[in-house]
């Protein structure tokens, strides 16, 4: 694994802390970037992997298109589009006025990239 990935994975991992602590504030919590954060160590650890198979991820935030680019790579990743596709607006949608996440949905969010995390960083693994 090269030092350009690695660097993708530790951005990921920041992004998964900071949704994590964000969830357990005790006070003036923001759902909003729980998500935000959620969908963005997912983003990262796509294009981390892209570029780890030796692809150069386009410049999309879009998970639905990022997977699609990933199951190329890798035929053991698959993932529900109505979570790709909730993730993806989570990281749009709650930034701007007008739409705000809740607990629920923050959870929700949280919940996604957890299960997600884990088989992206297994796929890491896996022989290319």
């Amino acid at each position: 694994m090269n030092e350009t990935v690695k660097e993708w994975i530790a951005k990921a991992e920041a992004d998964f802390a900071t949704a994590s602590r964000e969830l357990r504030a005790e006070e003036k919590l923001n759902y909003d970037a729980v998500c935000f954060h959620a969908q963005q160590c997912i983003e990262k650890l796509m294009k981390g992997f892209l570029i780890h198979f030796g692809a150069v991820p386009p410049k999309s935030h879009d998970l639905v298109q990022l997977s699609q680019l990933v199951s190329q790579a890798s035929p053991k990743w698959s993932w529900p589009l109505n979570e790709l596709r909730f993730l993806t607006r989570a990281a749009v949608d709650f930034r701007y006025p007008g739409e705000s996440a809740d607990r629920e949905e923050a959870q929700g969010a949280l919940d996604i990239a957890s299960r997600m995390r884990e088989k992206l960083l297994a796929l890491f693994k896996a022989p290319l």
